[in-house]
């Protein structure tokens, strides 16, 4: 399964992609959950009662989704320690450290992936 950052809330040509909300896909064998414009709730965890997660795409930016701290607790929701952080840097207020965001999700024991636009990876 390869993941690519696309942007926020749209599509890849630019048109906007709806509500905010969560899903799990399937492919590949792998599962991951992404969180969409969410911030951090309760019911993340209910996931790992029906799906054990590869990969958790996260909000990290703050301010209007959840922050580093939040995705760090709903990583532990979501029993998943494989995080791919997206909604942050996109102007001023939802601007991140990079290096401090990998240190916190380090010394919880996880490990964050921050890609920039157009990158992708492979889980």
């Amino acid at each position: 399964m390869q993941i690519t950052f696309l942007g926020h809330a749209s599509f890849p040509d630019g048109t906007y992609g709806g509500q905010p909300g969560g899903f799990i896909v399937s492919a590949g064998g792998k599962k991951v959950y992404i969180a969409g414009d969410t911030a951090l709730t309760m019911d993340m965890k209910l996931i790992p009662l029906s799906a054990r997660l590869d990969l958790a795409i996260l909000p990290i930016g703050d301010n209007f989704t959840m922050g580093v701290d939040d995705a760090i607790l709903a990583s532990g929701f979501l029993e998943c320690d494989t995080i791919l952080g997206y909604h942050y840097d996109t102007f001023g207020y939802i601007e991140i450290d990079h290096g401090e965001a990998r240190d916190k999700f380090k010394k919880a024991g996880k490990k964050l992936h921050l890609l920039g636009i157009g990158e992708s990876m492979t889980i």
